[in-house]
């Protein structure tokens, strides 16, 4: 009854600040840079972490794991009520074969770059590869439940997301005022939501053009998301036939169908049919976003400032190299495919 108790009333503090990092988006300043929930409660998480007294987090522990585990695989889920299959329409073929270029090209430069050049950790190389590759935090948080990491590699790999999508965000409208591309404004959209990290980050540099930029930037980015769920499955398989070394034995890791992914796509397909009105659905949304704010103020509990100290800076580095990767990768293959379609 005590781990029962400890539970209940851990989640209610854990409310509590995932509540506050909701609500402190509406801070005119915060609102102006949409700064996302998810990044406010990560970053009030690891500050708490080091307030905290070892004695209170251990009393927090059944619930961050709840959190971490499956508050974060609910979350996931209904961010499909956020995606129809339509979307996969709005911008086209060139859309949608642009995300899966940009996905998978970014994922396998990171990973070949981070362990064979950088020589970095295998799961701080993937957790910093699809934190640039497919939709940010977000990302991350889903992939770790599926390589199982520990927190502090997915806090290194969200700050990777924070610092160059928000440096991306400032830049990208700077690009288009001095025409730097010769985008229309339609494939600058496209460009700009196939390449940004985080959904707020793609919504506050499309609306620094204008609202038509945003609206198929948003649309882009959203069928990166849509990717997540293949690309979680795919995962899933490639981890199982990594050995890894424990003990100085080879141990074989058993095949993990990330269940929550195959739900998120059904999710997708049911609120295509628009079985739910918009009202119903902004609730879900509302909730959801509750939800990975929660799961991300729990994982910012889990991280201390010296485990960053262990990583290094390498992760760090292949984020900018991955950032540079979008920019210009991004911006050539989008042009390529649109040739190639015309």
């Amino acid at each position: 009854m005590k781990i029962k108790n400890n539970l209940i009333y851990g989640l209610i503090i854990l409310g509590i600040f995932t509540e506050i990092s909701v609500l402190s988006t509406q801070i005119e300043v915060i609102k102006q840079i949409h700064i996302s929930p998810l990044i406010i409660a990560i970053v009030l998480g690891t500050v708490l972490s080091h307030l905290f007294k070892h004695s209170f987090k251990e009393y927090l522990n059944d619930s961050i794991n709840f959190s971490t585990k499956y508050v974060l695989r609910f979350g996931i889920i209904l961010y499909g009520f956020r995606l129809t299959l339509q979307n996969l329409t709005e911008v086209g073929l060139e859309g949608l074969i642009f995300a899966i270029f940009i996905v998978s090209s970014t994922f396998i430069i990171g990973y070949i770059i981070g362990t064979k050049f950088l020589k970095m950790d295998k799961e701080i190389t993937i957790l910093t590869s699809v934190g640039s590759s497919i939709c940010g935090a977000a990302a991350v948080l889903a992939t770790e439940s599926v390589i199982k990491t520990p927190a502090y590699k997915s806090a290194v790999a969200v700050s990777t997301v924070v610092i160059f999508g928000s440096i991306a965000m400032v830049l990208y409208p700077l690009l288009y005022e001095y025409n730097v591309f010769n985008l229309d404004l339609n494939t600058f959209g496209i460009y700009i939501g196939g390449t940004l990290h985080e959904v707020a980050h793609v919504v506050a540099a499309g609306n620094a053009v204008n609202t038509d930029v945003a609206n198929s930037a948003v649309i882009e980015k959203m069928i990166r998301v849509i990717l997540l769920a293949p690309f979680l499955i795919v995962l899933s398989f490639f981890w199982m036939k990594n050995d890894s070394k424990e003990g100085g034995k080879a141990v074989k890791r058993k095949i993990v169908i990330p269940w929550f992914a195959v739900i998120f796509c059904v999710v997708i397909c049911f609120n295509s049919f628009g079985f739910i009105s918009g009202k119903y659905i902004e609730v879900i949304n509302d909730f959801d976003t509750f939800l990975l704010t929660m799961a991300m103020f729990a994982l910012g509990l889990q991280t201390h400032i010296s485990k960053f100290k262990e990583v290094g800076a390498k992760p760090f580095y292949l984020a900018f190299i991955l950032f540079i990767w979008l920019i210009f990768g991004g911006v050539n293959g989008l042009e390529f495919i649109m040739n190639a379609m015309a």
